[in-house]
């Protein structure tokens, strides 16, 4: 049986799927992979423009039930999501042309693609964590892609925290499907807070969802694996894959006055994130670090704002501006890492002018810049999350971004030595430009529908200083720093905890040697039990286990038989 609100709707969801899925396995047939890219992500945009809210596909037969569904908040993530990811693959057929492993390359991104936008139109947690799962794994290609190794050095950690993720997500909704009567996001949201192990559920979606999100303090793989990525990848690693953590989130957190404890472990660690990325952020010589690092503390405001509504009496504000600030986000931040592309190879002084101009407006428009996208973005969290504590430091906050994006903007400026006569070919300069442009309209489009303000009130006296102060005080600042500070600027390496937790690993990988060293020259103790026959013991276990050929099969066969008891 296959459900659907309408044929139109239910082929466009499958195209937004099983398009760049099945393009993936025909890569090696094409000539040119690259100029597949951009045409991969129309049917998500179509269907983001076009298709009814509510349209939906279910195929209860296919695994343990597939459930797609179109809601007014996938519509949003699938319509920035897509836009980008088709503006990053024109870019990418300019970016990469010419150079090695390309193939590779397009493979990985249209499978990262399909699961990336799978998050946004799944319908049920088994479609949810399925697409997940496919991007997670798939991301690890694109990290590696130039084979270095600084790559392979972020390919190895994002794959370890990706896997724990995953299994932490899965175990959390296990406990709660368990306690579920369906699959559907909404029954399963409530079994996260009746369930008798919530707080073990509820932990594992945090760390689950909190590591794609950039949460700190499991935050180690981006600000790693952003300046290894081509600047394309770079750009939907930002601008798109890392809210498939906060559309999960959206989908899963229970909002009900049972869970406010976590509420308030959200706004904890998303604060805590936000003014944590700023400062490791400002203390970057990378320009596409320092951008990673402001991407994981606008994360961070989001988790705090969606925090900020678990236990109030209506969360729809809440989570009708993460909604928004997560698109603007997503459209802002994709455009400066490819002005990062264009600005590496522009030589014309004329279009280097007009270009850190451009730039420079969509990097304060992340900060708030008065009615730009980011404004908009910001008025619409300033609500929900009040007066109080919360939202000043929130405010705040806003002093920091702007900080960081002055210090990028003064980074990005200095010449390079891959600068070449004249202005960009199109395919770099025309994705960067209609990025920036987007981050400016598709807020302004959405903000009636999701906050309930008219324009007007973007003009309001109150609400223009709120929004440029942060951007006043960050510049002053910055011009005290400048003349002010005569020593070279401190600095923290990439990926700053994960340097610490190597250097553990050495020191105790070190004594671990001592002691294993120091064991050896003991003097000899007799055994009960000779070291021939345990030796001997084992191997001939081995060869036993060798010899049985059904043995992985009947793994998997168990693996697959106590999943569905447990789903069940």
């Amino acid at each position: 049986m296959i459900a659907s609100t309408g044929l139109l709707p239910q082929i466009l969801l499958v195209l937004t799927l099983l398009m760049p899925l099945v393009a993936a396995m025909l890569v090696s047939l094409l000539r040119r992979p690259l100029a597949l890219l951009p045409w991969m992500a129309l049917p998500g945009l179509v269907t983001a423009l076009i298709a009814p809210i509510g349209s939906s596909l279910e195929v209860p037969v296919l695994l343990i039930g597939f459930n797609l569904e179109l809601d007014r908040t996938g519509a949003v993530f699938l319509g920035f999501g897509s836009l980008l990811w088709l503006l990053a693959g024109i870019y990418a057929a300019g970016y990469l042309a010419g150079g090695r492993r390309l193939q590779s390359f397009v493979v990985f991104w249209l499978l990262t693609m399909s699961g990336t936008l799978g998050t946004f139109v799944a319908g049920d947690v088994v479609t949810f964590y399925l697409a997940f799962s496919l991007m997670s794994l798939a991301v690890y290609g694109l990290v590696i892609h130039d084979r270095t190794g600084a790559a392979y050095r972020a390919g190895r950690i994002y794959i370890v925290l990706a896997i724990l993720g995953e299994t932490a997500m899965l175990a959390a909704l296990t406990l709660a499907a368990t306690h579920a009567e369906s699959l559907q996001f909404a029954a399963v949201r409530g079994a996260l807070a009746a369930s008798p192990w919530s707080g073990f559920a509820l932990a594992g979606l945090i760390i689950g969802l909190g590591i794609k999100a950039g949460l700190a303090p499991l935050h180690v793989w981006l600000p790693l694996a952003h300046p290894q990525a081509p600047t394309p990848a770079s750009a939907v690693l930002s601008g798109v894959i890392v809210k498939a953590g906060i559309i999960g989130l959206i989908r899963l957190l229970p909002m009900d006055a049972a869970a406010a404890p976590w509420g308030e472990v959200l706004i904890f660690l998303g604060l805590g994130t936000a003014y944590y990325g700023v400062l490791c952020g400002l203390l970057q010589r990378d320009v596409k670090a320092m951008l990673a690092y402001s991407t994981l503390s606008q994360m961070g405001l989001v988790v705090a704002l969606l925090g900020s509504g678990i236990g109030v009496a209506d969360p729809t504000r809440n989570l009708d501006a993460a909604v928004l600030y997560a698109a603007h986000h997503g459209l802002a931040k994709g455009a400066l890492f490819l002005a990062v592309g264009v600005l590496a190879v522009a030589g014309g002084a004329r279009f280097r002018l007009v270009a850190l101009a451009v730039t420079g407006f969509a990097a304060f428009a992340v900060a708030g810049l008065p009615f730009t996208g980011g404004a908009i973005a910001k008025l619409a969290i300033k609500t929900p999350l009040g007066s109080g504590t919360a939202g000043a430091l929130v405010m705040v906050s806003a002093v920091g971004t702007a900080l960081l994006m002055t210090r990028f903007l003064w980074v990005l400026a200095k010449p390079t030595a891959q600068q070449r006569p004249g202005v960009p070919e199109w395919r770099l300069t025309v994705p960067w430009a209609a990025s920036a442009v987007a981050a400016l309209a598709v807020p302004a489009w959405l903000f009636a529908d999701l906050t309930g303000y008219r324009f007007g009130v973007l003009a309001d006296p109150a609400n223009v200083r709120d929004a440029g102060w942060p951007i006043l005080v960050a510049l002053l600042l910055a011009l005290a720093a400048y003349r002010l500070w005569r020593r070279p600027a401190p600095t923290v390496p990439q990926g700053d905890l994960v340097v610490v937790a190597e250097a553990l690993a050495r020191w105790a990988g070190a004594w671990g040697r001592r002691l294993a060293a120091a064991w050896a020259e003991r003097p000899a103790l007799p055994s009960p039990v000779p070291a021939a026959a345990i030796l001997a013991a084992v191997d001939g276990l081995e060869r036993r286990l060798r010899r049985w050929t059904l043995s992985g099969p009947t793994l998997v066969l168990l693996a697959i038989m106590l999943s569905w008891s447990l789903w069940h």
